[in-house]
């Protein structure tokens, strides 16, 4: 065991001097097992089995946290360039690591590799844990050597001053193979990493929020709405391969701080922007192909003609956002906020909008074909020529929404709620709007063929022209409907309520009206031939013209001053009441 230990402590001291860890034996008893130093902050058993590349990543590990504490002590003599660089810092502050050397050392640890997640947060945990190191100072520092490094100013330097070359060259040395760009990149992108990282730590103190603000784009000014930085930084990352970017640093992105940042054309396919702050952007045309937005702040932003499909704006805002033309097909915008919204021709085919908010939105001719939209709220919101087929509208609210010319055939509008709501010329075959209440809508000249309306509440709604032939309208509420001239035969009214409705010349042949209530209902010119009108109400209804022949009257019940004048096809009704053949003279 001894000459294991031994052994192990070779590794150790070769690594810290840089030379090449050499090979383990991989014939020792004790099958590669090392104790850990006790003391370290790291949680581990007792005893944790090293391979040659765990070991030398728990080594980087614990050379970046020395660095991270060496680089925020204060000095006496060395005194820090970024005093004047960076608004909040004191002037003149000092550092016992100069910028110099510092920037360096990032270059040596940095340049190498992307940070993986777990080095991530090992580093976090000693910021949150560790006395010696200062969150404040450290954000400091390394947002200016950001700040610096997107500008260019490292990998522009002279041949003797170029800390991207330098650090090449030490791991050429080493017989590590890497481009001058990828170091630089490297770099870059792995202090953005620790930048997001402490951004996110600090918004959740309140003593650290404020002094800590981290904008990866630039901080907006009023010179400039938008902000291009990131951008940049994306299309150069992304020079050595397409999607580098969103590899190395998209999962780090959450919480983070993009306000009013230009991403046009960005490539930011299954990056994690979860609860981060997007409010303003810039996305137009942007590849967000997966991306997680949930709990995001979109308000305001610009996302049109972007590929949001498959994405997960789950409770994100996306109040007054600019959708024209994108993509959301088969995304996740459950309880998402889509108030004014703009979704004109966006395509939100099988995607899921369950409580989502989309009133006033506007889904001009958008494609919401079998879309999940169950407890959504559209109401006021602009549907024209909108395709909602076979989609779930179930419970939705939809009032004062203006549908006209939509399809929603095959959609699931059951106990949905369309008060005065346009539908005029929409198309609704076989669409369920059973319990649905559409008080005041506007149903003329829609298509209803075999749509479900039983249980529905049609009070004051108005349907000229209509074509409601053979739909199941059993039960339902239409008293003070306008249904002149509608195409009702063959018709489901079982049961229906039609007090004081307009039913001039409409087309009730055929159709059952068992039980129907009809007083006080306008039935002038009304074809009525072989209906069904047994047990139904007629008390008061206008009938001048109307043609009862053929019709069913059993156990129908009349007005004492009913006016019979001008109706037709008596002689031919079956089961007329024999009180009322007495009263005609039919007898």
């Amino acid at each position: 065991m001894s000459t294991y230990l031994s052994q192990v402590w070779l590794l150790l001291r070769n690594y810290v001097r840089g030379t090449r860890l050499q090979e383990m034996p991989k014939t020792t008893s004790a099958e590669n097992e090392a104790v850990l130093p006790q003391g370290e902050s790291i949680k581990a058993e007792k005893s944790v089995k090293f391979t040659q590349d765990n070991l030398q990543e728990y080594l980087y590990s614990l050379r970046l946290q020395e660095s991270l504490k060496k680089w925020t002590i204060a000095g006496r003599g060395l005194t820090s360039e970024i005093g004047d660089q960076i608004l909040g810092i004191p002037s003149g502050f000092c550092f016992r690591v100069c910028d110099r050397q510092m920037h360096e050392e990032i270059y040596d640890l940095l340049g190498n590799s992307a940070l993986k997640p777990e080095i991530v947060n090992q580093l976090m945990e000693l910021v949150v844990t560790d006395q010696k190191i200062r969150p404040e100072q450290l954000f400091w520092r390394l947002e200016d050597f950001y700040r610096r490094w997107c500008q260019g100013e490292f990998i522009d330097g002279t041949p003797n001053d170029n800390l991207p070359q330098k650090t090449r060259l030490k791991l050429a040395a080493q017989n590590i193979a890497i481009g001058l760009r990828q170091v630089d990149i490297y770099t870059g992108l792995n202090v953005l990493i620790l930048l997001l990282e402490l951004h996110r730590y600090a918004q959740r103190r309140d003593e650290l929020k404020q002094k800590i603000t981290f904008y990866p784009s630039a901080q907006p000014d009023t010179d400039n709405f938008f902000t291009s930085q990131l951008l940049r930084i994306i299309n150069y990352s992304d020079a050595l391969e397409i999607g580098n970017f969103s590899s190395i640093v998209g999962q780090f992105l959450k919480g983070g701080n993009f306000r009013n940042a230009y991403l046009g054309d960005a490539n930011l396919t299954g990056a994690d922007f979860t609860g981060a702050d997007l409010s303003l952007a810039y996305l137009g045309d942007a590849n967000l192909t997966g991306v997680n937005f949930s709990g995001a702040n979109l308000s305001g932003a610009n996302l049109g003609d972007a590929n949001l499909s498959s994405a997960n704006l789950s409770g994100a805002n996306l109040s007054g956002a600019d959708l024209s033309s994108t993509n959301l097909s088969g995304a996740n915008l459950s309880c998402a906020n889509l108030s004014r919204a703009d979704l004109n021709r966006a395509d939100l085919s099988s995607t899921n909008l369950t409580r989502a908010d989309l009133s006033r939105a506007d889904l001009n001719r958008a494609d919401l074909s079998s879309t999940n939209l169950s407890h959504a709220d559209l109401s006021n919101a602009i549907l024209f020529g909108a395709n909602l087929s076979e989609a779930n509208l179930s419970r939705v609210s939809l009032s004062h929404a203006d549908l006209c010319r939509a399809d929603l055939s095959g959609a699931d509008l059951s106990y949905a709620i369309l008060n005065g709501t346009n539908l005029s010329d929409t198309i609704l075959f076989s669409t369920n709007l059973s319990d649905a209440i559409l008080i005041a809508a506007d149903l003329s000249y829609a298509k209803l063929n075999g749509a479900k309306l039983n249980n529905a509440r049609l009070n004051g709604a108005m349907f000229l022209g209509a074509d409601l032939s053979g739909v199941d309208l059993s039960r339902v509420i239409l008293n003070e409907a306008d249904l002149s001239g509608v195409i009702l035969n063959d018709a489901d009214l079982s049961g229906a309520d039609l007090t004081d409705a307009i039913l001039f010349g409409t087309d009730l042949s055929y159709a059952n009206l068992n039980s129907a209530n009809l007083s006080g209902s306008n039935l002038s010119g009304a074809i009525l031939n072989g209906a069904d009108l047994s047990y139904s109400n007629l008390s008061y209804a206008i009938l001048g013209g109307a043609d009862l022949s053929d019709a069913n009257l059993q156990e129908m019940t009349w007005g004492k001053k009913q006016q019979w004048e001008g109706v037709r096809g008596l002689e031919t009704a079956v089961n007329v009441p024999e009180a009322l053949k007495e009263e005609l003279g039919l007898n």
